[in-house]
């Protein structure tokens, strides 16, 4: 059963809460499938099960509130918690997942807080991580405040109205509307990870040291 069949059999004010839960933890630095329960929770409220409006809203405020406890939890644990949690999850918290957060935390500041909530990664350890190293409250407040609304509403204003036009497309081009949309899709997926693995090529590339 999929997630999205799953979340039908239960009562609205329980994904509500879920969604809330789910994402909340994950910001605080569990892995958990934060997104495919939001992405989800969304295409429901695109059939009318439940509310675009409070998906978004319980969205953003489990992101902003669990960021903010793995803040807290980072800032008094230190690296020292990274350094225990690598030893018991090694596949999310191994010490190569936290010398390339740490990189972008070093070069991008406060702004890997915000953009950090679209990446998987970073997702997970923004708030523990910038409370680790000691960034000052306010800024990442602000910040991750700013990421959850846009990352959490946008995700489920795109999802809401991507399922209604989708829904209608479909209905009206049958099972070739359905090929198209897929070939799309695919298309559009297999361009972004060939742009996000050259970015990552050109960051990881060494500067050339000039001869003297």
């Amino acid at each position: 059963m999929h997630v999205e069949e799953w979340l039908q059999t239960i009562p609205a004010i329980w994904v509500y809460v879920l969604v809330g839960g789910v994402v909340g933890l994950e910001s605080l630095g569990i892995p958990l499938p934060g997104e495919i329960v939001l992405v989800s929770s969304a295409l429901l409220s695109a059939k009318g099960v439940v509310s675009p409006l409070i998906v978004g809203v319980c969205a953003s405020t489990g992101a902003i509130v669990g960021d903010s406890l793995g803040y807290l939890i980072g800032r008094k644990g230190g690296r020292p918690l990274f350094d225990r949690l690598g030893r018991r999850f090694p596949k999310h918290f191994g010490p190569a997942h936290i010398a390339k957060a740490e990189h972008l935390f070093q070069r991008w500041g406060v702004w890997a807080v915000f953009f950090g909530r679209f990446v998987a990664l970073l997702r997970i350890l923004a708030g523990p991580l910038a409370g680790a190293l000691h960034m000052p409250y306010w800024r990442f407040l602000v910040a991750n405040v700013l990421g959850g609304i846009v990352w959490a509403g946008g995700t489920t204003a795109a999802v809401y109205y991507l399922g209604i036009v989708a829904d209608r497309w479909l209905k009206g081009f049958s099972w070739v509307g359905l090929v198209v949309a897929v070939l799309c899709g695919v298309a559009g997926t297999v361009w972004l990870k060939r742009k996000a693995a050259a970015a990552m090529r050109e960051e990881e590339t060494p500067e050339p040291v000039s001869a003297r």
